[in-house]
């Protein structure tokens, strides 16, 4: 397996992997490794993992075997012992709108387990991350942090637009073409054409929802080398990627460059600042916090409000601008907005990578398109934003005293102000709205979706889309202790905590009751005292678990609050 240049290099002494490689005592682990054509070579260097949740459940991860595979040759040309090993992924748009979606946070968790236990149980040295559809992501980079070896992530690419009717569309469009349907504005032949035509090959979906915001997080972090997240998933450049993760997890082991040499309070203040800048996910906000709380950094949900005020929204891109991460990538991708943050000193230059070297020093090396060659269609100057402050929103309240989030993907003055319609599962809320129930300024609520509740905290692009495909993007709102996709748009809240499961506000509010959505004054509240909430809250029966055995009753009950990420490790929680 190993080319010639491992004789030239010389294998740290402290590694992990010397634990099963070394002395006579380890010779019967040295017959395991030659039964896989592994040599004297191969086990004199650093073994370096290849974490691979390919699977064929979706157009995310369908292709990453073959980057996988890239990757692993990337470590063995550069003098390592590339081991590939697999994890799971749950396809977020499948399982979207059925009780499945709940074992999508809970994929977060378990991705994370797993590599850490494989880290961790192989006694590997460094490692490279794959990671496609949502949650893969921010699972892979949870384990880099908490088995802190050196890691490079590496994310699998874009899917491309499909085309319907002229137009580039994304799984978006089906969701709202459901929506459209039920409200006859799409005839039930051209639904099937639309669904035949979003998704024309691999790759997450293709505007900036979860999958697109977390890899561009990744390089804003230090853990992705720059320039690697927008390149689509069907190009060369994504193989060429991978090999490169692959030769510089090698270099990391040898520079003994961990993740907790780059992440730092700077480092989440700079992705926070490109995610508000680019109008990523609303999951992003779950997912940083969750990456934070492993890393033992400081960082609150108001963080993200604070920095958001002074960032301006400069990217159009779906899903309330329109262009898709193809299109970013087609401009120079991540680099281009982040030199025009650092220049604009709304940035940390000085923050850390995984090259060794800084944000600043990386994009000062790449060889970026001149400012004025850059469409301003697709990123605009800071001077002439979309927005004066950033996409994500933290609105507080006596509905959400710990805090809820949106994105603004409309009017960034947005006040509404309507009576309650109160759902306690998403499949009620969304039979409602398929039926014709939904009027203008009603305010629909969706509760006991939250990480315990749930349990799982689905995602709703289903109803979110239904709602705006029925015409009502700016004169309905949603709110509710789960998720949305980062494909929703329209005054739709998420992450509404303390959760209803756990005696949150939103457990107290009836039909009927008058709510405020205040983007401006970034209020949530229900027009009722806090002795009528509590009165309500304490005359109701505690909630019973949905799941009292298995995976969800597992995770369900070992889940934080979202306004700390949602996370599960008790360490983590602690900090």
């Amino acid at each position: 397996m190993s080319q010639e240049t491992p004789e030239t290099r010389e294998k740290p002494p402290d590694l992990p992997s010397n634990d099963v490689t070394e002395g006579p005592d380890r010779a019967p682990h040295r017959a395991m490794f030659y039964a896989m054509d592994y040599d004297e070579n191969d086990l004199a260097s650093p073994m370096i993992g290849v974490a691979n949740p390919a699977a064929d459940i979706t157009p995310c991860n369908v292709h990453l075997d073959d980057l996988a595979d890239a990757a692993w040759n990337g470590v063995d040309e550069a003098g390592g012992m590339p081991i590939g090993f697999g994890t799971i992924t749950i396809s977020d748009a499948i399982s979207m709108g059925t009780e499945g979606m709940k074992a999508s946070l809970v994929s977060r968790e378990v991705i994370a387990d797993s590599v850490e236990l494989v880290a961790f149980g192989e006694r590997l040295d460094g490692l490279v991350t794959l990671a496609g559809c949502d949650k893969n992501l921010p699972g892979m980079m949870m384990a880099a942090i908490r088995t802190d070896l050196p890691t490079v992530f590496c994310y699998g690419g874009t899917i491309l637009p499909g085309e319907f009717h002229g137009d580039d569309v994304t799984i978006q469009d089906v969701f709202e073409g459901v929506g459209a349907h039920a409200e006859g504005n799409l005839s039930r032949e051209e639904l099937e054409e639309l669904e035949h035509a979003a998704c024309p090959g691999p790759g997450s979906c293709a505007g900036m929802y979860t999958a697109n915001t977390m890899a561009s997080m990744s390089e804003a972090l230090g853990l992705a080398p720059l320039g690697s997240a927008t390149a689509p998933a069907v190009t060369d450049e994504r193989e060429a990627i991978a090999a490169e993760a692959g030769e510089l997890a090698l270099e990391a082991v040898e520079a003994d460059r961990r993740p907790s040499d780059i992440l730092t309070r700077k480092s989440f203040e700079n992705a926070i600042t490109l995610d508000v800048a680019i109008g990523g996910s609303t999951n992003s906000v779950l997912h940083l916090l969750a990456l934070a709380a492993e890393a033992g950094v400081s960082l609150s949900i108001e963080d993200f409000d604070e920095i958001s005020r002074r960032t301006p929204h400069i990217v159009d891109v779906r899903p309330g601008g329109a262009h898709v991460m193809a299109d970013l990538h087609q401009q120079g991708g991540i680099p281009v907005v982040l030199r025009r943050l650092l220049e604009a000193d709304l940035l940390h230059g000085d923050a850390m990578t995984i090259t060794g070297r800084t944000i600043a020093d990386e994009l000062d090396a790449l060889s970026l398109p001149a400012d004025d060659a850059v469409d301003p269609g697709v990123v605009r100057p800071i001077d002439d934003p979309i927005h004066e402050e950033g996409a994500l929103v933290i609105l507080t309240g006596n509905l959400a005293p710990d805090g809820s989030v949106l994105k603004v993907t409309g009017d960034d003055e947005l006040y509404h102000r309507g009576p309650a319609r109160v759902f306690e599962r998403e499949e009620d809320a969304m039979e409602w709205v398929q039926s014709g129930g939904i009027e203008s300024g009603d305010v629909v609520i969706i509760r006991n979706e939250g990480p315990c509740g749930g349990p799982g905290m689905r995602e709703m692009l289903g109803v979110t889309a239904a709602v705006v495909g029925q015409g009502h993007e700016d004169d309905v709102a949603l709110l509710t202790d789960g998720r949305f996709s980062g494909a929703t748009r329209g005054p739709m809240i998420g992450h509404v905590a303390p959760e209803a499961f756990d005696g949150g506000p939103i457990a107290a509010v009836e039909d009927g009751d008058t709510v405020t959505v205040d983007i401006p004054n970034r209020d949530l509240s229900v027009d009722l005292s806090d002795a009528e909430i509590d009165a309500r809250l304490a005359a109701r029966d505690d909630p019973e678990p949905a799941y009292t055995a298995g995976v969800l009753a597992k995770y369900g009950r070992a889940f934080g609050s979202a306004a700390n990420g949602a996370v599960t490790n008790p360490g983590a929680k602690d900090d």
